[in-house]
């Protein structure tokens, strides 16, 4: 599944990496703020579990897209 959502990606350029990049960072803070809420106000685990989930799920997607952006620029530098 990873491979597959991975392959559209790797034909795009490295400023849609970069905005995509930017897009999930405001995610994960959005994400962030709302656990750091449910946690002060002591709310239902199970929600709070679930944020933590997807925030997982958000830094790994920006992991793999600055991998994707690493492996480009050095294959752009083997290339010369």
């Amino acid at each position: 599944m990873q491979a597959e959502r991975a392959l559209p990606r790797a034909e795009a350029s490295a400023s849609d990496n970069d905005a995509e990049i930017e897009r999930l960072h405001l995610d994960l803070a959005s994400l962030n703020k709302q656990i750091r809420q449910l946690e002060s106000l002591n709310s239902e685990s199970s929600k709070i579990e679930s944020l933590k989930a997807r925030a997982l799920v958000v830094s790994r997607q920006i992991d793999e897209l600055r991998c994707l952006r690493a492996t480009q620029d050095l294959v752009g530098l083997l290339a010369k």
